[in-house]
């Protein structure tokens, strides 16, 4: 069964939520009698899901709305910007449920509050930030780890927050954990066996890194586009024109609720906007090798490149 507590405040992706449901991966804060900007709260959502869905529905959009059901896990309500609502299914598992909370309801959130979310990874480089995108199974979260391992900080893993801060696109700070494989852990010399398992990935763990966790937002100056290769060699290669927003467009996180929220203009406007902005490749990495360390050298040779152009 769900732990139902009294609403504890908790910050990340720059806002404050107040949760009945413990978020023990985020940052528990504060503030004295601030008001909360979103809500996550348990709440009975069958009766209203049976008469908005038919039987073999699993979401539903509409305008400031984004209502989905997960079969044994739960059915969540995202609305407004501000509210996520929780019903769980009997004999449910609580870390199962926050992963949904987690990604898909605050992906969904996000775009409510017209923060363009992108699905990846970002880390802070020379005081700026650095987003790594890619499909599921790319390596993002791998990547991001490599850097951590050559002392850079961590701002998110999974969802990239994007706003536009006086028309400067920054990443606001998620929380401080990053999902890793086991063969990742191996290979970066981590013990397996002092991290806990995500649920239903017994070889995928939660790694907490809190000592290397940037919590303030940070101006963004490029994103990589990690993608998987057969060749035998690293190449990375900058994208320009169009190319750019279609890259931004292809790792929008949860993309398919853009035309129900009617996001298609502001969309392409803030893809502009940050696309004019900002350096972005595409690193090509073999899959037929662990190269993540080679990743970090060639991404630092291409960003030292660009600034001693930029220079010029």
């Amino acid at each position: 069964m769900l732990d139902i507590q009294t609403k504890v405040r908790y910050q990340a992706f720059g806002l404050l939520i107040a949760s009945e449901m413990k978020l023990p991966e985020l940052i528990a804060v504060d503030l004295g009698k601030s008001e909360e900007e979103v809500t996550v709260q348990i709440k009975e959502l069958e009766l209203l899901w049976n008469q908005t869905c038919r039987e073999d529905q699993y979401f539903h959009v509409e305008a400031n709305r984004f209502f989905f059901k997960v079969p044994d896990v739960a059915i969540f309500d995202v609305k407004n910007g501000n509210e996520i609502s929780i019903c769980p299914m009997k004999n449910s598992n609580e870390d199962q449920i926050r992963l949904y909370v987690l990604g898909s309801c605050m992906g969904a959130l996000l775009l409510q509050r017209k923060i363009l979310p992108l699905h990846g990874s970002a880390v802070v480089i020379n005081g700026k930030a650095y987003g790594i995108v890619g499909k599921s199974g790319a390596g993002k979260s791998t990547l991001a780890s490599a850097f951590l391992q050559k002392g850079y900080e961590l701002l998110t893993d999974d969802v990239i927050a994007l706003p536009l801060q006086n028309n400067q696109p920054v990443v606001i700070p998620a929380y401080p954990q990053q999902k890793l494989w086991q063969e990742s852990l191996s290979h970066f010399g981590m013990n397996a066996t002092i991290y806990r398992p995500i649920v239903q990935r017994e070889t995928k763990f939660s790694i907490p890194v809190t000592s290397q966790f940037a919590n303030c937002p940070v101006p963004l100056a490029g994103v990589v586009e990690l993608v998987k290769s057969n060749q035998e060699e690293i190449e990375i290669n900058e994208v320009a024109g169009i190319e750019k927003l279609q890259m931004l467009f292809n790792h929008t996180y949860r993309r398919f609720l853009m035309e129900s929220f009617n996001l298609y203009d502001w969309h392409f406007q803030t893809t502009v906007s940050v696309a004019n902005q900002i350096g972005m490749y595409q690193l090509k990495r073999p899959i037929n090798r662990f190269t993540a360390s080679e990743l970090v050298e060639s991404i630092l040779h291409k960003i030292h490149e660009g600034e001693k152009k930029n220079d010029k």
